[in-house]
């Protein structure tokens, strides 16, 4: 039976959520049943990025006459303030529910690419889920010694940085089985330009992908302290990694056989976002390679037929 996707991110900021969208939606091998757009960290928030997102990915699925055929909601208008003062919303009330369904068939995966707010509230609200459901997050420092060389790994990492109290309650409290890709290997899906104008004379999908990249730079400039993008002929579509480890397996070992990952007890995570070894944690995934051959050779063809069959 296929997997059920749940998909997770702040469609509203960065764009590549938005190909990362779009190419799920795509994929046979998978079903969705919920569509979450989540917040962004306060430094980049105006309070409205959740309901914001909603309507972004509604407008892709409009784009692609798939707005019928998935349930998309606004998460949490904001991270968790503190472990202590947590309240559920309806996003989380919707994991809940997919969750703990009992005529569900195939496993149930939890498709992150931003903070973990509305998967901890869910947690927290109905801890029975932990052992129903898998994370697939984008997020997190490189861990020592599984870095590239140029790895900052003391940064503070941007979905990390989106809730960290999430995070620590993902990590440190709950039985939920975690499969990471931490910011040293997101950032290495590395998608060109010349890519991106091939992309964007496909058709409406591929021009509005494109059109939202090159938009990037005026919306950071109105966001302060945010850094001005140097110029450069490549973009990181880092949440592209959820298809991959979801939805682009092989049948007759239906795996992540061509990405490479490390197993590890589950450390504890830190406030800072750093981590701390704990030898009884329970085991995860640390993804150190992503095939991003076939990640983005898949993802140029399913948007060519799309777009073929739409004319």
């Amino acid at each position: 039976m296929p997997a059920r996707v749940i998909l997770d991110n702040d469609f509203a900021g960065d764009p590549d959520g938005l190909f990362q969208l779009a190419h799920h939606v795509l994929c046979r091998a998978v079903s969705i049943p919920l569509i979450i757009g989540s917040h962004l960290p306060g430094g980049f928030s105006r309070g409205n990025e959740a309901r914001e997102g909603e309507a972004r990915a509604r407008e892709v699925l409009s784009i692609m006459g798939l707005d019928k055929a998935h349930t998309v909601i606004a998460g949490a208008p904001a991270p968790i303030g503190a472990r202590a003062s947590w309240k559920p919303g309806e996003a989380s009330a919707a994991i809940v529910r997919e969750a703990m369904r009992e005529d569900a068939q195939g496993p149930l995966i939890y498709a992150a690419g931003a903070g973990l707010t509305d998967l901890a509230l869910a947690w927290l609200s109905e801890p029975r889920i932990g052992r129903r459901i898998r994370l697939v997050w984008i997020g997190g420092r490189p861990h020592h010694g599984l870095g590239h060389p140029g790895a900052k790994a003391e940064e503070t990492e941007f979905n990390f940085s989106i809730d960290p109290v999430a995070a620590q309650v993902i990590f440190n409290e709950s039985d939920i089985e975690i499969w990471q890709v931490p910011a040293d290997v997101y950032s290495q899906m590395l998608f060109s330009n010349a890519e991106l104008e091939e992309l964007a004379a496909t058709g409406p999908l591929g021009a509005y992908l494109k059109a939202k990249v090159d938009a990037l730079p005026d919306m950071l400039a109105k966001i302060p302290g945010a850094p001005v993008l140097p110029a450069s002929d490549v973009y990181v579509l880092g949440d592209s990694p959820l298809v991959t480890l979801t939805a682009l397996l092989p049948p007759m070992r239906p795996d992540t056989t061509s990405s490479r990952y490390v197993v590890m007890p589950t450390p504890r995570l830190l406030d800072d976002g750093g981590y701390a070894p704990r030898a009884g944690g329970r085991p995860m995934r640390v993804y150190t390679q992503i095939d991003a051959g076939i990640t983005f050779r898949d993802m140029m063809a399913r948007f060519r037929i799309a777009a073929r069959r739409a004319a």
